[in-house]
């Protein structure tokens, strides 16, 4: 078929935004209750605040005439597409969830998904991470994914145990220092 007889798209419906955190195929979507409240929060707020706001822009604009040289309906409709592809990955993701609770963590003195461990590398640098879910990774507050390699090499390891984790420099052994977990409410 010729190439003239063919759509073209933004993109396909059901890709996931560009800059979406993936989950390699067969593994759980572990997330905390704090992150599933959050994500589940931005998908309503779309839902029930932006989508509306946009769909009553976009009726007046289309209401307005020519719809090839205006504006508003334009990037209107551009901006609905934005919304409803967020919307879907949200709710694709919250439906594959599985929400984890650290603060019911009952072996305490192990890594698990949810703890806050401090550890220090082979340079004598201390770190302190907390290992979450992938929708929740925040490296400037030292949120890392747990399928994430220090993450990874950290699960199960006490305090005082050394593991190996592979960097691009390289591996590097990381002593664990303290684990901690949020207290049950």
């Amino acid at each position: 078929m010729s190439k003239a007889f063919t759509k073209e798209t933004d993109g396909d419906i059901d890709d996931d935004p560009p800059d979406a955190p993936s989950l390699p195929t067969g593994v759980k979507n572990y997330i905390t209750p704090q992150g599933f409240a959050r994500l589940r929060a931005e998908l309503m707020n779309l839902m029930d605040v932006e989508r509306p706001e946009v769909v009553k822009v976009v009726s007046w604009a289309a209401a307005n005439g020519d719809r090839s040289e205006n504006g508003d309906y334009l990037y209107g409709k551009k901006r609905l597409r934005e919304i409803d592809r967020r919307i879907r990955f949200l709710s694709k993701r919250l439906s594959a969830a599985q929400v984890v609770d650290p603060a019911r963590q009952p072996n305490r003195d192990q890594v698990f998904f949810g703890a806050t461990v401090t550890y220090v590398n082979g340079r004598d640098e201390e770190h302190t991470i907390t290992i979450v879910g992938v929708d929740e990774v925040d490296l400037d507050r030292g949120h890392v994914s747990w399928i994430s390699p220090v993450a990874r090499a950290l699960l199960k390891a006490q305090e005082g145990d050394s593991v190996e984790v592979r960097t691009p420099a390289g591996p590097d052994s990381i002593e664990v220092i303290a684990i901690r977990y949020p207290d049950a409410s």
